[in-house]
């Protein structure tokens, strides 16, 4: 019978009694952005996508996300104290692997970039998303043309970096070697359909700004994932750099779409770029049984070298 994710907070480990985490068939420690969030307004607004894992065996996380409202980019999420203290401080525990939830959020608050500043200075291409009509390339081009490719160069690069940074950190502690989880995200529509019920949304404000033609947004959209999901994938096969990553590609999983001009919770979706219940339900699932294949590949033998190396 199928079990859900025991899901802990790093306070929950100074509690009394604290959780007996030796009772698990494994042991992870997971970090991530809104979709990972325990935070009151968050689960209000919509799901945690934790919340929704199911396993075969008994497996639990300790999640580092926390309460804030405002969980977005990864240079602080691999920063935070509690995620630092349980990977590589003084006496922190052998994590069977970590569950990351990084980089969306990064993404569509990057497409947000204006062309030009309040102050009418301009923003160069290379740290923008989007481009201004006066840029747009050819109509040969697709809805590429709308698309800043040397902005997304700088979003990559950025990106690389921090991931190598969780990996380097990882193997800093008794935790070297283990494997790392992370999702990709699924295509959001561009819509009004912002936090607690706002027209304030991600994409919509931001395609709208640069005029992209409304029967577009949904293509330009999906350009933006496909690019995270091809650069992840990347991550995931270069083993030399970014050893023991697995990618698993949550746009493979079918939802229901949102509505184009829809507000609040609509298909799949709770707003713009979050998924409700049924979206992470469905998507949980199957990472769900991507982590465990995974770690049930992982051979008795090769944890034994791991920590006799470690210790």
């Amino acid at each position: 019978m199928d079990q859900s994710l025991a899901c802990y907070t790093p306070a929950d480990l100074h509690s009394a009694p604290a959780p007996d985490l030796s009772a698990y068939r494994w042991r992870l420690l997971a970090q991530g952005d809104s979709w990972f969030s325990s935070s009151a307004a968050s689960l209000n607004a919509h799901a945690n996508l934790l919340r929704e894992m199911v396993f075969q065996q008994p497996i639990c996380a300790v999640n580092c996300a926390g309460t804030s409202d405002q969980l977005g980019h990864i240079v602080d999420l691999a920063a935070a104290h509690d995620f630092k203290e349980l990977l590589i401080g003084k006496n922190a525990p052998v994590w069977d692997g970590l569950l990351l939830s990084v980089g969306g959020n990064d993404l569509f608050l990057a497409a947000q970039t204006p062309v030009t500043l309040p102050d009418g200075q301009a923003v160069p291409l290379h740290l923008r998303l989007l481009r201004h009509p006066t840029e747009w390339g050819k109509p040969s081009a697709g809805v590429g043309r709308y698309f800043s490719e040397p902005g997304w160069e700088t979003y990559a690069e950025y990106l690389r970096v921090n991931i190598r940074h969780i990996l380097t950190l990882r193997d800093q502690g008794p935790s070297a070697g283990k494997p790392v989880f992370m999702h990709c995200y699924a295509v959001p529509m561009p819509r009004p359909a912002g936090p607690d019920g706002s027209s304030m949304a991600w994409l919509h404000p931001a395609l709208k700004a640069c005029a992209v033609p409304g029967a577009d947004w949904a293509a330009v959209s999906r350009l933006m994932v496909h690019h995270l999901v091809q650069l992840l994938k990347e991550l995931e096969a270069d083993k030399v750099n970014y050893p023991g990553l697995y990618v698993f590609e949550s746009n493979t999983v079918p939802l229901s779409p949102a509505t184009a001009g829809s507000v609040g919770s609509n298909g799949d979706w709770a707003n713009e770029i979050h998924l409700n219940h049924s979206g992470c339900f469905k998507l949980a699932r199957a990472w769900s049984r991507h982590i465990e294949d995974q770690l049930n590949g992982v051979k008795p033998i090769e944890l034994g070298k791991v920590r006799r190396k470690k210790g």
